[in-house]
């Protein structure tokens, strides 16, 4: 469905064939007044998302507002290329709810916003112990309810990166991460949409990598020897993260993966101390 068949059809609450089908019909005053207000909002460049108050990540539902930033499909890539780490043999085509034959492997999400790719992880890989983390409390909050809108457990933390006391409990398999890696400079010349999200999870500092160091250098106490580091990057931004790494000699860097359009997409580093 275009923009305006999906914004008619949850204001009617009918499908898409009612909307043709029913075109000639009389609309309550209501839902005229209600229609009109929507389109405005998305004539102003409020994403569709925020306007539904729900986006889809992963063939799942999850519930978004401007507490959290709207899941991207590039993002996907980053929970597919975790799956393949710990059970090379799922396909991913494996229906959600399907219980995986791999061991309890242990996940840690750094910044986790809406929760998606913790919570799309805990549905196909039911084995697996998942921790999820993120500074601000009002995201939590929108991660905990799609949690309980998807019917999987994650233990949610309060915490800037590792700062929590909680973590030094437990060692992980995978710690995976979607920082924020935007310029500064460049927040102002993003699409208007982009504007409606959290600053906080889009600024990357001056140059786009402040997290990345943090992240690297923290990760390593947290993480098994042989265990994954796994992040999305910015445009450009591989060489960038070839260096970063180059001054943790505990991390060996196993491949950078492409998206859907040929751009470095995802990072994937090795604990090898």
């Amino acid at each position: 469905m275009n923009e305006a068949e999906l914004l008619f059809s949850e204001i009617l609450n009918c499908d898409r064939m009612s909307l043709y089908l029913n075109k000639g019909s009389h609309l309550e005053k209501d839902k005229s007044f209600l229609i009109s207000s929507v389109l405005k909002r998305r004539i102003s460049g409020e994403p569709i998302q925020y306007i539904l108050g729900k986006a889809e990540f992963m063939g799942l539902e999850f519930r978004v507002n401007p507490d959290v930033l709207i899941p991207r499909p590039e993002t996907e890539i980053l929970v597919e290329t975790a799956i393949g780490q710990v059970t090379p043999s799922l396909s991913l085509g494996t229906p959600f709810g399907r219980t995986s034959q791999s061991h309890n492997v242990t996940m840690l999400e750094i910044g986790t916003g809406s929760g998606c790719i913790a919570i799309s992880l805990a549905k196909l890989l039911s084995h697996a112990r998942i921790t999820a983390t993120d500074i601000s409390r009002a995201a939590l909050e929108v991660a905990g309810r799609n949690a309980e809108l998807n019917k999987v457990k994650i233990n949610f933390i309060e915490s800037d990166l590792f700062a929590h006391h909680n973590l030094a409990a437990d060692y992980y398999d995978l710690i995976l991460s979607n920082p924020p890696y935007i310029p500064t400079a460049e927040l102002k010349n993003l699409q208007p949409e982009v504007s409606y999200e959290p600053t906080i999870a889009l600024d990357g500092g001056e140059d786009g990598l402040d997290f990345y160091g943090r992240i690297i250098s923290g990760s390593a106490p947290y993480l098994k020897k042989g265990g994954f580091l796994i992040m999305e990057i910015g445009i450009g931004q591989k060489g960038a993260l070839e260096n970063i790494f180059q001054r943790y000699e505990g991390f060996k860097i196993a491949e950078f993966i492409k998206d859907y359009n040929g751009i470095y997409r995802i990072a994937v580093a090795r604990k090898v101390k």
